[in-house]
């Protein structure tokens, strides 16, 4: 990418989108419009101290890229509405849906690269596996709309004829790091786990309701948010082949590791107390996730993530501990 080249990141006061938005400026990236819901005050934090040249509201971006007609090199399209939680469908086809096409159909007549944020809840309860197949795109059962509105871009996008000059949908697993903070319940368990030990000096965790999973043995594929930055910026630069691809470590974890991850970094015993699922999410509620993550490794990326341990280590005692920004 070039420098004095612009870049267009959505979601840039997010957890995720403000994270890259530092990583980018790392680059030494600082032609970057911004967008987002910027009334939002909780996330503009996030924005501190990084660098941009415009900022723009989510809802007046086409209108501002018409007028303005900037010379974008690279779209990261991050925005979306994350909350597994609701379930107005119609809240995440227009904003998940209706919006990406929109910003997909922008990079495809100005010939522009896209990487764009899917999700690992597209796969709903794992039957058809966790591989970033296009085959199978169809046939996911996603379990909240949240997923279901993932999976229908997913679906749109592979039909599309007309295309960015590259593209990469990136289904994130279990991202957890620095600029979680205004995510409330939506944030990682890895901050809701920290505030839990400093308020009472335990964790809580659900139970299993399925007997094949002991109590704080569910599964899941925790990824750190810099490795997801490294992703991101690596497709762009080296644009190989388009689609979709998954963003986890390849290794599935127990939720009763994360915890214990947390305690040590705080040089603490682990203390843990199981409570009772919420039944609004009971039936939702994936047991198992582990990204295949074969075919990013076989386009050639080869870095090396961090490990569970290593990731919650650096992100108590970097972030939490200081109560610091990225």
């Amino acid at each position: 990418m070039n420098k004095n080249s612009f870049i267009l990141l959505t979601g840039a006061a997010g957890f995720i989108g403000s994270y890259l938005l530092g990583y980018l400026n790392k680059q030494g990236y600082n032609k970057i419009i911004i967008v987002d819901d910027f009334t939002d005050e909780d996330k503009w934090f996030n924005l501190s101290n990084k660098k941009f040249i415009t900022k723009v509201e989510r809802d007046e971006l086409f209108d501002w890229l018409r007028s303005a007609d900037p010379k974008i090199e690279s779209v990261y399209h991050l925005g979306a509405r994350t909350d597994t939680t609701e379930f107005d469908y119609s809240i995440h086809q227009k904003l998940n849906v209706e919006y990406s096409k929109s910003i997909w159909n922008y990079c495809t007549e100005k010939n522009i690269p896209l990487v764009y944020a899917s999700s690992a809840a597209t796969y709903g309860n794992g039957e058809f596996g966790y591989k970033d197949n296009h085959d199978i795109v169809g046939e996911l059962k996603p379990l909240n709309p949240y997923g279901v509105s993932k999976n229908e871009f997913d679906k749109w996008a592979l039909q599309q004829t007309s295309q960015p000059p590259f593209w990469a949908g990136l289904k994130f697993f279990n991202v957890y790091g620095p600029n979680e903070y205004h995510k409330d319940r939506m944030a990682s368990m890895i901050f809701h786990g920290y505030n839990q030990i400093k308020k009472t000096g335990k964790v809580k965790l659900f139970k299993s309701h399925k007997p094949e999973f002991r109590d704080g043995e569910q599964l899941r594929d925790f990824i750190y948010v810099e490795d997801v930055a490294n992703v991101c910026y690596w497709l762009i630069e080296n644009r190989v082949e388009s689609g979709l691809y998954n963003l986890g470590t390849g290794k599935a974890r127990p939720f009763k590791d994360l915890v214990t991850a947390i305690f040590t970094s705080l040089n603490r015993e682990p203390q843990i107390e199981f409570i009772d699922m919420p039944e609004d999410i009971r039936d939702k509620y994936q047991y198992f996730t582990e990204a295949d993550m074969n075919k990013l490794k076989e386009a050639g990326y080869n870095e090396k993530f961090f490990s569970l341990e290593n990731g919650v280590q650096d992100y108590v005692k970097k972030y939490l501990l200081r109560n610091e920004y990225y």
